[in-house]
């Protein structure tokens, strides 16, 4: 199979189009390597990628470039052949980062995607499959979160980027009758996660002796996903192909701030200074994810509980900060 993928040297991304080239597929990705966060992280993760597909069958190609720039996808898709599928990962992250960086954030979540949407329409590929965010249920939901609940009360512009992407995949498919699967991700978690989410920050604070900021009193509850169930869902997607489908990618069970702090404690084996913060805008007291249609349709069921995911991104941790001395 041949995959497109935007976002391919960040978290998700990277660890798909790793799965995907060790399976035997041809994989083209397309990353901005902007400097959101440390470049030098998305650097490492293509040279990870670069070794696995020198080990592997699969063809890789990497190009440099911005999914708003419609000249640039044009030619990737010239040069390296229409995909099979289109897998749309790469977005403006950061629900905090949005409410300051409104324009950036509806800029590459919201042109860019229908950028995407418009090329593979115009070049009629089978299957479009792409990231959406639990952010979507915002305040007009009641947990657990399930598919047909109206989410039209977004709390941050992240999350009103995200939902009006899905609104614009479904017009897509509506005219074009195009295959467009959209994946909800909740709280997505795991070795070589970006260093702006909570699993990271607090591993590095903690085992830095440097305060973390903890918002509210600790009770939010999120359903924290591991990268490698998240890419079983995602791969799922990929190879099966739904006319239009959303769908949730949870990880099965719900944990509060105060359970991610104390479950880091004692993997990193130090105590947390707490800065505590006032209660954070933009941020939802509770994501839950009902599964059934992730079980019914892609046959998806997370398998990596809390404690072990914890445990294994602690221990990547301390190998990776091994190579920054």
């Amino acid at each position: 199979m041949r995959v497109f993928i935007t976002g391919g040297c960040g978290f998700i991304g990277g660890h798909t189009t790793e799965f995907l080239l060790r399976r035997g597929d041809d994989v083209s990705i397309i990353d901005s390597m902007n400097s959101y966060y440390d470049p030098s992280i998305k650097r490492n993760c293509l040279e990870i990628l670069k070794k696995t597909a020198s080990e592997c069958k699969g063809k890789f190609r990497f190009h440099e470039a911005d999914f708003r720039d419609k000249a640039a996808l044009e030619k990737i898709f010239k040069e390296d052949g229409i995909p099979d599928a289109v897998c749309h990962l790469g977005a403006q992250a950061g629900v905090r980062y949005s409410i300051e960086h409104l324009d950036e954030n509806i800029s590459i979540n919201i042109i860019g995607t229908t950028n995407i949407l418009e090329i593979c329409r115009d070049h009629k590929v089978k299957n479009c499959v792409m990231a959406s965010s639990s952010s979507v249920y915002g305040m007009s939901s009641t947990a657990p979160f399930d598919e047909g609940q109206i989410c039209d009360k977004p709390v941050s512009p992240y999350a009103a980027t995200k939902r009006t992407c899905e609104l614009f995949g479904h017009t897509f498919h509506h005219l074009y009758k195009m295959n467009i699967t959209m994946l909800r991700f909740f709280t997505v978690y795991g070795p070589r996660g970006r260093p702006d989410m909570a699993a990271f920050k607090f591993i590095n604070c903690i085992h830095h002796d440097k305060p973390i900021d903890k918002y509210g009193d600790g009770s939010a509850i999120r359903e924290f996903t591991y990268i490698d169930d998240i890419v079983k869902g995602v791969v799922a997607s990929i190879d099966t192909v739904s006319p239009w489908l959303v769908v949730n990618l949870g990880g099965g069970a719900t944990h509060t701030l105060n359970d991610l702090i104390a479950t880091i404690e004692k993997h990193v084996g130090k105590k947390a200074v707490i800065n505590q913060m006032g209660e954070q805008p933009g941020d939802v007291q509770i994501t839950s994810a009902d599964q059934a249609i992730a079980k019914a349709k892609l046959g998806f069921e997370p398998s990596v509980p809390f404690e072990e995911g914890i445990k294994r991104t602690v221990a990547w941790y301390f190998e990776y900060i091994k190579t920054k001395k």
